[in-house]
């Protein structure tokens, strides 16, 4: 004859379900994740070199238990909840970023720029479009664009902030945001910026070796028939055909890059010291998806 359990079947089940409720409650370390949540730093002298801690929240259907993790996470000094099976909680601020991202020839600016439009709406500019649409548009700063680049000459900086300033003025950049690809060039320009009252919420700056630029840039072969973009050390071309017909750029050598980059250095620092207070400083020579983990975390944290 076998003893009766002292548990019921039903009180069983409620022990078993509570134990999963709690098992599901409990956030997970993770070294790597598409959706972190950061940690912010506690009150101390060194914080800033602290590297944050990624923890991801089992996700659930339930809106209430949402919430309550959700609390859960910002009574411990968490922020920028996502969970673990759901895509990133969107920032709910209603402010449209207002973004800049630095690098030199090669840093991989093209590709975060794409990533970055795509994730959180804003208009990319740079001052080459921005002077061809003003140019097309006819307006007074475009006016006076085309005749210095009808020239031949350089545009001045006064000119390029004028147009710069219409185009952020625009509907578009004031319900969306933006994002300013590779401009500032000189701390003239980031001054002239600030005096016409043209601030942002993050400056990004990707930062890779000259060494491993020049090595990007001088491997780098186009297709002439496709526009595809190959390098004959990453991603060169498996078909033999396409392979025999890449071509190269006039100024992808390596003593034209190398002169490229000396113009950078001598006014990136300078333009880097213009926005000390929102500076994220980027390692450009990890993967793109990681890098692109990198940016956005900074770009949450300060529009959160």
């Amino acid at each position: 004859m076998s003893m009766k359990s002292p548990f019921s079947g039903l009180t069983l089940l409620l022990i078993g379900l509570t134990a999963v409720t709690i098992t599901a409650f409990v956030p997970q370390q993770v070294a790597k994740s598409k959706s972190p949540l950061i940690e912010r730093p506690q009150n101390t002298k060194n914080n800033s070199k602290m590297p944050p801690s990624i923890l991801v929240l089992e996700a659930s259907s339930s809106k209430s238990k949402k919430a309550s993790r959700s609390k859960w996470a910002e009574s411990r000094g968490y922020f920028s909840a996502t969970y673990a099976d759901e895509s990133p909680i969107e920032v709910r601020t209603g402010k449209a970023p207002k973004l800049i991202i630095a690098g030199a020839p090669a840093s991989g600016k093209g590709t975060q720029c794409e990533l970055i439009k795509e994730k959180y709406g804003v208009v990319h500019l740079s001052t080459g479009d921005m002077l061809r649409a003003a140019v097309a548009a006819g307006t007074e700063v475009g006016k006076k664009a085309k005749d210095f680049m009808d020239a031949g000459k350089l545009v001045p900086d006064e000119v390029i902030i004028g147009v710069v300033k219409d185009r952020l003025q625009q509907s578009d950049c004031i319900e969306c945001g933006w994002l300013l690809d590779g401009f500032p060039r000189t701390p003239a320009q980031a001054e002239a910026l600030a005096t016409a009252g043209v601030t942002a919420d993050c400056f990004v700056f990707l930062n890779v070796p000259d060494e491993v630029l020049v090595e990007r840039v001088v491997g780098r072969r186009t297709d002439p028939v496709t526009g595809k973009i190959y390098h004959m050390t990453f991603s060169p071309p498996e078909d033999e055909e396409v392979l025999n017909r890449l071509e190269q750029r006039s100024d992808d050598t390596e003593e034209k890059v190398k002169v490229r980059l000396e113009q950078f250095h001598a006014n990136v620092e300078a333009v880097k010291g213009s926005y000390t207070d929102i500076a994220v400083e980027v390692d450009g020579t990890l993967k793109p998806e990681e890098v692109s983990q990198t940016i956005m975390m900074a770009i949450d944290s300060v529009l959160a």
